[in-house]
């Protein structure tokens, strides 16, 4: 039951690491059930300061993933019209088979949004569009980093009681 655990936790901190880029998965919070699944092992103590401030991290991230690319949409001149644009367009380009759709969705649902709402200031637009698009990469780079953070995490709990799963 141990090594199905170990698989399981291990499989969910990767899982973490995809949802960095997905906008349906949240992804340090997945990563942090693997951890929590890798602390259900017979073998590995629970540790729930550990736990705890990782979760507590977790929720951070994953309230800033909705506030991050708004800020920078707002930053960069944006209205609601380009916040809900983003929106838009992370789910139609995460559902285009095409290279980079989430980005590339992001930017132009943006772009669409705002020039939704004033079309006559397409500067505007671009320059909202592109603070959107910041925000979203600002927003990924955080989620993957703490994503790989709970991956490592997961390795050296693994690493320390190795011994004790074989």
């Amino acid at each position: 039951m141990d090594i199905f655990l170990l698989i399981i936790g291990f499989l969910l901190v990767l899982l973490g690491i995809v949802g960095s880029f997905l906008p349906i998965l949240p992804g340090p919070l997945t990563g942090w059930i693997g951890l929590l699944v890798l602390h259900f092992t017979s073998v590995i103590p629970m540790n729930w300061n550990f736990l705890g401030i990782t979760l507590g991290v977790s929720i951070l991230i994953w309230v800033l993933d909705y506030i991050i690319p708004a800020i920078g949409t707002k930053r960069f001149g944006g209205s609601k019209y380009g916040v809900y644009g983003t929106t838009i367009g992370l789910i139609v380009g995460l559902l285009t088979p095409i290279p980079f759709g989430i980005l590339i969705g992001a930017f132009f649902g943006a772009l669409i949004g705002e020039l939704l709402y004033d079309s006559k200031d397409t500067n505007r637009a671009i320059k909202a569009s592109f603070g959107s698009f910041i925000g979203l990469l600002a927003s990924a780079t955080i989620k993957f980093s703490v994503a790989v953070v709970f991956v490592v995490l997961f390795l050296m709990k693994f690493w320390e009681f190795k011994e004790d799963f074989f």
